[in-house]
């Protein structure tokens, strides 16, 4: 079986819990006061290939401070970056989160040159509010080199469905680049060691 672990960011009220609940569940949470940080556990099958995923939603985050985020970054495969399009506040927090993630792939963060990154415009329900263009979203996106969209957790439930899913492939595509490149290089190791050890046994 195949641990995936992801954590879902965003500032206080984008509606990161509501989207992992809708996941989860199918069920939707209007008004979610978390607390204490937690992780939801869930099992499923993806394209044949069964996982045990991991989604870590930390208690409403600040939307001052410093943005450490360390054991995130070492802890994840992958990353849902919340904002909530009828707030600017949020969407500014979300760019400072993603800007922190980019600067890990850049530092000594090795891990997280294999993470995937999913930036959300949430409550698309709530567009008569809008603040954020949907393509000011999509050019931070490009920016940050990851994937894009907006979406209800309240009114989208399928598409909730198919962003998750979209995240999930992209980690296990990289998990199974690195399975292709761990057996020719333990062959190449194994091939190595029985040379040496074999010319030494001649040698006996």
């Amino acid at each position: 079986m195949t641990e995936v672990k992801l954590a879902v960011l965003g500032g206080s009220g984008a509606g990161k819990s509501a989207l992992a609940v809708r996941f989860l569940t199918r069920r939707f949470i209007g008004e979610y006061a978390s607390n204490a940080e937690c992780i939801y556990t869930k099992h499923l099958c993806l394209d044949g290939r069964q996982i045990h995923l991991e989604i870590y939603d930390p208690c409403s985050q600040p939307q001052r401070g410093k943005l450490p985020l360390t054991d995130e970054l070492h802890w994840a495969n992958g990353f849902i970056v919340v904002y909530d399009i009828s707030d600017r506040a949020s969407f500014a927090f979300a760019k400072a989160l993603l800007y922190r993630i980019r600067e890990s792939h850049i530092g000594a963060c090795k891990k997280m040159a294999e993470s995937s990154i999913f930036l959300v415009g949430n409550k698309q329900d709530l567009c008569h509010m809008r603040e954020v263009g949907w393509d000011e979203g999509q050019k931070l996106a490009i920016d940050n080199k990851c994937q894009f969209c907006e979406l209800s957790a309240a009114e989208h439930y399928q598409e909730v469905v198919a962003m998750f899913t979209k995240v999930l492939r992209a980690i296990i595509s990289k998990f199974r680049v690195k399975e292709k490149r761990r057996p020719s290089g333990s062959k190449s190791m194994a091939k190595l060691i029985n040379n040496v050890f074999g010319k030494r046994r001649k040698s006996v």
